[in-house]
C-alpha cells in the first residue's frame, strides 16, 4: 500500500523555520520529521511514498537526491573526480516527489497525485507529526467496514483551567483541566479508497471540510480511535517538546 505525505503547506505557525525551508524538513535530532514519518511507516513494512510537495519543494527534491550524503560517510576523490560512499545507510524506499502547486490546498493536492496511486487504496499523512498508531491494525480495520475513508481520532487535552460560568456571567466553579475535558480530533494517519477522488473537484478543495463532510454525512467515514502517544509539530513549542523526546532516547515513535 502506498503512503501519501501532504508536504506543500506554507507552515507560517512555526514561521521561525518554515521561511527556509518547508515544514516537513524542520529537524528533529537531525533528521527531518518527514523522515521520522517515513522511517515510521517503512518499520510497518510501507516503503511507496508519494510527497505532496509544494512551498520550497526543491529542498525536498534535494533531500532525496543526496540522501547517501546526508546519511553516510564520504571519501571525495578530487583529483580522479570519484567518490567512496562508507556504511552506506539507504533505505529501501521508493520516493515520489509531486510539485502539487504553491498555494493548492489538501484536498486539491490528493486530487493531483492520482496518476500515481492508480485504483489502489492509500494511506495518508500530514508531514508534520508523529504517533504510535499501529499501521496494521489501521489497515485491517479499514479494510473490515467497507467505507471509502478510515481517519485515525485522537484525543487533545485541554491547555487550560476549566470555568464553569452561569448565564448571568457569574464563575460557579473553577478546576485544573483533566482527561474528560479533551476533544476528539483527526490526527492524521488516514486511509482512503480510489473513491475519494471522486469528492475532490479541483485545486482549492479543502479535504477537512466539504469532502470529509459529505463522507460523514452519506456514513463512508470511520473512525480508527488511538489512545497512545500522537504529537504534531505546528509550533516551536511543541518542535522543542519533540526534540526533547528524541534527545532522551526514548522518543515514543521510534520503532527502528
Amino acid at each position: 500500500m502506498k503512503v501519501v505525505i501532504l508536504a506543500g503547506g506554507f507552515g507560517t505557525r512555526i514561521s521561525e523555520e518554515s521561511h527556509l525551508k518547508p515544514k516537513p524538513m524542520i529537524e528533529i535530532g537531525n533528521q527531518p520529521i518527514l523522515w521520522h514519518i517515513m522511517k515510521y511507516y517503512s518499520s510497518y513494512g510501507f516503503d511507496e511514498f508519494i510527497i505532496c510537495a509544494g512551498y520550497k519543494q526543491y529542498v525536498i527534491k534535494e533531500y532525496f537526491a543526496d540522501y547517501f550524503l546526508h546519511n553516510s560517510d564520504v571519501t571525495f576523490d578530487l583529483a580522479n573526480n570519484g567518490m567512496t560512499i562508507h556504511n552506506n545507510n539507504s533505505e529501501q524506499w521508493k520516493v515520489s516527489v509531486i510539485d502539487t502547486g504553491l498555494n493548492t490546498m489538501t484536498g486539491g493536492r490528493i486530487r493531483r497525485i492520482r496518476p500515481f496511486v492508480g485504483d489502489e487504496p492509500f494511506m495518508l499523512t500530514y508531514g508534520d507529526g508523529v504517533c504510535t498508531v499501529d499501521l496494521n491494525a489501521l489497515k485491517e480495520y479499514h479494510f473490515s467496514h467497507g467505507r471509502i475513508a478510515t481517519i485515525t481520532t485522537v484525543n487533545i487535552s485541554e491547555m487550560k483551567g476549566v470555568l464553569e460560568v452561569s448565564p448571568e456571567g457569574v464563575v460557579t466553579s473553577f478546576r485544573e483541566k483533566e482527561d474528560r475535558d479533551a476533544s476528539l480530533i483527526n490526527g492524521g494517519f488516514m486511509v482512503f479508497n480510489k473513491e475519494i477522488f471522486d469528492y475532490l473537484e479541483d485545486d482549492t478543495t479543502v479535504l477537512e471540510k466539504e469532502p470529509l463532510n459529505r463522507l460523514s454525512a452519506e456514513g463512508q467515514l470511520m473512525s480508527f480511535y488511538h489512545g497512545g502517544f500522537w504529537q504534531c509539530m505546528d509550533t516551536q513549542r511543541e518542535k522543542q517538546k519533540l526534540e526533547a523526546l528524541w534527545a532522551s532516547g526514548n522518543a515514543p515513535w521510534k520503532r527502528w
